[in-house]
């Protein structure tokens, strides 16, 4: 059994932890956790990436093979390898109940097929690869955005701007399969990237860590309404993590608000301190910050909502698996019609 409360001895963690944004308090009656929740361990396998749930399949996470978690199952196993070897970081089931999987192990995005096939969403753009697409989206009617970012050695980056200069972008998959680049500079480092449930904004989490003075920052776009199209013009920055750990990504539930991961818990990282602890920031749809939870172990990298009511925050945070209950259903394409 893999599910214990996270803790100190003869204290449990407490759920709600009250801290500032910037100038912003965040108050106990905004609170967007189940009352009593504690934060929890599911697994401490196979969960460096992801998460996604399926209500039909359950839940998955990437940590160099796909691991699928039986967390409905107060006596489950260890996790089960779903797909081996596959090298994915973002996944995110669509309403049609298949994997688009961002694979940076092979710098491109795929989707697997209900009967288990692989498809290969795209694989370059301008006839170059991609440098390692990294989180995913999708709106209402099927168009894909995902991140290529680059981490790790920043030589010989594949994608070029018209002079030359390397592109860290994020791109749109329309339904017909054409590709274009909806964001070029615009984000230093874009990393999780969320359609907004409303389907007006596209919400960017800026992480340019491990370089000094890189932008840390969460941001938000508009979107064009008949086509997908992100105004650049309409950058918003949300919240500025400053020099601690920046965003990563990113959830959204029923009521609009977006569950953030990031920040950082160590104090001896070469370029990022830990001022703005490791955790799943919470910003209401307009983009206030109103709540928080603390998340022990880095990196906190990314979280989802799933269970049978869809009520429990999933997060995944250097390679183990987390849970929490929140008050409200999570939003995700695969049972937003349910």
């Amino acid at each position: 059994m893999y599910k214990r409360s996270v803790g100190t001895p003869g204290r449990s963690l407490l759920v709600l932890v009250v801290i500032t944004f910037a100038t912003t308090s965040v108050m106990a009656q905004k609170s967007v956790w189940e009352k009593g929740a504690q934060l929890q361990v599911v697994s401490e396998i196979g969960a460096g990436e992801g998460p996604a749930w399926n209500p039909a399949v359950g839940l998955v996470s990437s940590f160099g093979s796909v691991y699928l978690h039986d967390v409905e199952n107060p006596n489950r196993d260890a996790p089960q390898v779903y797909i081996k070897d596959l090298g994915t970081n973002g996944l995110l089931w669509d309403a049609e109940g298949r994997l688009l999987c961002c694979q940076p192990s092979k710098q491109r995005v795929i989707r697997i097929e209900k009967d288990g096939s692989e498809t290969v969403l795209t694989e370059k753009y301008n006839d170059a690869p991609y440098n390692q697409p990294n989180d995913i989206t999708i709106d209402n009617v099927g168009r894909i955005y995902f991140s290529d970012p680059k981490y790790g050695p920043y030589e010989n980056l594949p994608q070029k701007d018209l002079d030359g200069k390397p592109v860290e972008g994020v791109y749109m998959i329309d339904t017909d399969g054409y590709v274009t680049i909806q964001i070029v500079h615009s984000v230093d480092r874009p990393n999780g990237v969320l359609v907004s449930k409303d389907q007006k904004y596209l919400w960017v989490a800026g992480n340019n860590n491990n370089n000094k003075g890189g932008e840390r920052a969460l941001f938000r776009f508009e979107r064009m309404s008949c086509c997908g199209s992100v105004l650049i013009d309409t950058k918003e920055v949300l919240f500025d993590w400053g020099d601690s750990r920046g965003p990563d990504g990113m959830v959204q539930d029923a009521k609009g608000n977006v569950y953030v991961a990031g920040g950082l818990n160590r104090a001896d990282a070469e370029f990022e301190t830990n001022r703005h602890r490791g955790g799943i920031y919470v910003f209401n749809s307009k983009g206030k910050a109103i709540d928080f939870i603390a998340v022990p172990k880095d990196e906190v990298t990314n979280c989802t909502f799933g269970g049978s009511d869809l009520k429990t925050l999933y997060i995944t945070a250097g390679g183990t698996l987390y849970s929490i209950r929140t008050k409200n259903k999570g939003w995700l394409p695969v049972t937003a019609s349910r």
